[in-house]
């Protein structure tokens, strides 16, 4: 299982609907995704142990360092496959080079 997390600002709404595509979407591809949906004033040091993947809405200005892959997801929440593929295409080939699945 590929352990992700998403967050915004009531933790959900925009980060919840992140959450459901991705799954959703890397289902499709064959990879098994676990995607959490969080509070943005919740995000810390803690909130990511064991976090594979972290996909924010936008670059959030945090006071400590993501040191796993990060990718903007927000594109997703505009619903238009032409906009989203490219964010999925993202998640697929950072899972094969970090050889996550």
């Amino acid at each position: 299982m590929i352990k992700m997390l998403t967050a915004c600002g009531a933790g959900v709404n925009s980060s919840h609907q992140i959450k459901d595509a991705v799954e959703a979407e890397m289902k499709k591809r064959g990879y098994q995704v676990s995607v959490e949906a969080i509070q943005i004033k919740d995000l810390n040091p803690e909130t990511m142990k064991g976090v594979q993947i972290f996909l924010p809405i936008n670059k959030p200005d945090l006071s400590f360092d993501v040191t796993v892959p990060e990718i903007d997801a927000g594109a997703i929440l505009y619903r238009m496959p032409a906009m989203a593929a490219p964010v999925y295409d993202k998640i697929e080939d950072t899972i094969k080079k970090n050889h996550l699945s």
